[in-house]
């Protein structure tokens, strides 16, 4: 895969005071999955977070992903991104079925697409995004139980996988230097890689 842009699993492992659990923080670019009761936590900005869970055993996971800029032929300026949008997502859906997830009792919960990064605002990235995980759910027959995209401000989204509790806070004070400056490597960081592997499709 050399210099190909692959999904991480989280490695942000830690004990939340407030919750009283374990949690996994995800930055972007990364996922993180779990049969545990665990709170997964993400920021989101422009960036998408899809939490899907399997709402029987409560195997559940968290990603979070930016289409990157389409670029290319004119005639169809979204196939790299799109298929890009598809590997992160596949990702975290094939990680929850072999762990043991049954696709047919998927169901999602999805988050962000703010229009919250300046000089992103031409080709409103936010949007894109939102737009696509809302497409791909649809045709990967995955049904939307809750959302809250778009708007102008970041958000904190907390998931718990076990239970499908999500807590959503809309960061209106945020000094929003740090979480752009992070959206703006990983938007560049994607410019300049390919698409991750092969996906195997169950």
């Amino acid at each position: 895969m050399n210099s190909a842009i692959e999904e991480q699993l989280a490695t942000n492992l830690y004990y939340d005071r407030s919750f009283a659990c374990e949690a996994a923080k995800i930055l972007p670019g990364e996922y993180y999955y779990t049969r545990k009761p665990m709170l997964i936590v993400t920021v989101l900005g422009s960036c998408v977070a899809a939490c899907i869970r399997d709402r029987v055993s409560g195997i559940g996971g968290m990603n979070h992903f930016m289409l990157p800029d389409g670029g290319g032929d004119p005639g169809n300026p979204a196939s790299a991104s799109m298929r890009y949008g598809a590997y992160a997502m596949e990702v975290l859906i094939n990680q929850l079925i072999k762990a043991g997830a049954r696709r047919e009792n998927l169901e999602a919960k999805v988050f962000g697409g703010g229009n919250v990064l300046r000089g992103f605002t031409v080709i409103n990235v936010g949007e894109r995004n939102a737009q696509f995980v809302r497409d791909f759910l649809r045709t990967e027959k995955i049904r939307i139980v809750a959302e809250d995209l778009n708007d102008v401000h970041p958000r904190k989204v907390y998931f718990f996988p076990a239970t499908g509790k999500v807590l959503v806070k809309k960061l209106k004070q945020l000094n929003n230097y740090t979480l752009v400056k992070r959206e703006q490597d990983y938007a560049s960081r994607l410019k300049t890689n390919d698409v991750g592997g092969e996906i195997d499709l169950f």
